[in-house]
């Protein structure tokens, strides 16, 4: 008799599971963080044609929304300031689900190809700075991680493979470095809980990461056949796979680091950057979402050597296309021997302080480097003006490096630079009428020139040769 007993009590347990027929998308669930003081959208899957509540504890109020015929739905709640309290959403069809342990606060995303996905314990033989140091404070309570896994599709999906993590050693070793501490930086500064969405896969054109409609005039890309077996590189596919399935969970700005990839065709990198941005928003539906992002590192690319010049110019150029964007500059953080820098966390402090200053409001803060205003030649000299510079420049008691100068012959010699007031004097011996002046204009150019908050300048060129 007992037995039976228990054998019925699994049973009703077992039906009221299998009832439960309230489906979420991975991005919605238990342990989440949601948005601060916005209107945030909730979806998902019920009984067709059924009158669904939804009631969220931070305010006790219940959202009643009728299904469609497929059982699809979705709503919009509002969310309030920031709280470390955990919250709750239940969700009610005639069965009940729950979930637990929701935050309230900030939500972030970064993208892109390896850089951003590198995690904190590094590649094979590739390492990120300071990484056991990373780890040993990564179970400060506060950061949630949401590591969306690599997949492609030739079609929109909407489901992934991933769910929302506590910051443990173990989870944050896995996790994008530049995603993480930058989130960790975000929510040690605003004392609020940070979410941060990873959605990242090394070795991809940005063109795999665009909506298909947005690489409408755009032809310096391969087209697969229809019949072609699907590849990372693939217009789209990215996008579909990856990004698709979590459009439209409000997020407070993007973070990004590609552009390797495109180092082939670099001359429209700018124009798909603004394009993929401005696509993203409007399916997004949430306004212009700040959008910050890295120039990509001094590295020895050999197969490209005269191309990559015009892709960081591009990566410049991009900053006047995108509304509310920033770039983070990485002149003086790269490599000589991987296109994977070990030092992620001054990658991740550059695109904080924008975050910081520019969509937080925290004044006091600096977040650009200096910028080439203008070029005015004197004899044998060329004397440059920069934008940025409020206390002027430095190079921290270093010759400056990566200056180049060119006469009529349009020739570039290495050259001397020095700072002068709130200009910088280049000249050569080798040049006797100066015509153009260039900084780490070249495939691997390291620089030295900051302003004195300790911003760098990014790569630039006074010709347009």
């Amino acid at each position: 008799m007992k037995q039976k007993f228990i054998t019925l009590i699994f049973l009703l347990c077992m039906a009221h599971i299998s009832n439960a027929t309230v489906t979420l998308p991975a991005i919605i669930s238990s342990g989440m963080v949601l948005q601060q003081q916005s209107n945030v959208a909730l979806w998902g899957k019920a009984k067709a044609n059924t009158r669904l509540s939804i009631l969220t504890s931070w305010n006790r109020k219940t959202y009643t929304i009728t299904t469609a015929k497929d059982g699809a739905w979705k709503v919009v709640v509002s969310t309030p300031t920031a709280s470390t309290n955990p919250y709750n959403i239940t969700f009610n069809d005639g069965n009940e689900l729950k979930l637990s342990n929701v935050l309230i606060g900030e939500v972030w995303l970064c993208s892109g190809q390896s850089n951003m996905e590198m995690p904190v314990k590094g590649f094979a033989n590739q390492p990120v700075l300071n990484s056991n140091d990373i780890l040993t404070d990564a179970e400060e309570p506060g950061v949630r991680l949401f590591r969306i896994e690599k997949k492609l599709s030739k079609t929109p999906e909407t489901v992934i493979d991933a769910k929302w993590e506590n910051t443990t050693a173990a989870s944050v070793r896995e996790f994008s470095a530049i995603g993480y501490q930058f989130a960790r930086l975000l929510q040690q500064r605003l004392k609020v809980p940070v979410g941060i969405i990873q959605s990242a896969y090394g070795g991809t054109d940005i063109e795999a990461w665009m909506a298909p409609q947005s690489l409408s005039g755009f032809s310096d890309f391969k087209v697969p056949a229809d019949t072609a077996k699907i590849t990372k590189n693939d217009p789209g596919v990215l996008f579909n796979a990856m990004i698709n399935p979590i459009i439209g969970y409000h997020i407070k700005g993007l973070i990004w680091y590609q552009g390797e990839n495109n180092r082939f065709n670099p001359l429209t990198y700018d124009k798909k950057m603004a394009a993929m941005v401005k696509s993203w928003r409007a399916l997004w539906g949430s306004g212009e979402w700040p959008f910050y992002y890295v120039q990509i590192a001094p590295n020895v690319y050999k197969d490209s050597q005269e191309l990559i010049p015009l892709l960081l110019e591009a990566q410049s150029k991009a900053m006047r296309l995108i509304p509310n964007s920033g770039m983070a500059v990485s002149v003086d953080a790269g490599s000589n021997v991987t296109i994977h820098p070990p030092d992620k966390t001054i990658i991740s402090k550059r695109l904080a302080w924008w975050a910081l200053a520019k969509t937080y409001g925290k004044t006091g803060i600096t977040f650009m480097g200096p910028v080439y205003s203008a070029v005015k030649i004197a004899d044998d000299r060329a004397i440059l003006t920069f934008d940025e510079i409020t206390n002027g420049m430095t190079s921290y008691d270093k010759p400056l490096i990566g200056f180049e100068i060119a006469g009529e012959d349009k020739v570039f010699h290495p050259a001397e630079a020095v700072i002068s007031k709130r200009t910088i004097v280049v000249r050569s011996k080798d040049v006797k009428k100066p015509i153009a002046v260039r900084y780490a204009f070249k495939n691997y150019a390291p620089g030295n020139l900051y302003n004195v908050e300790g911003l760098p300048a990014a790569p630039f060129r006074t010709d347009s040769w």
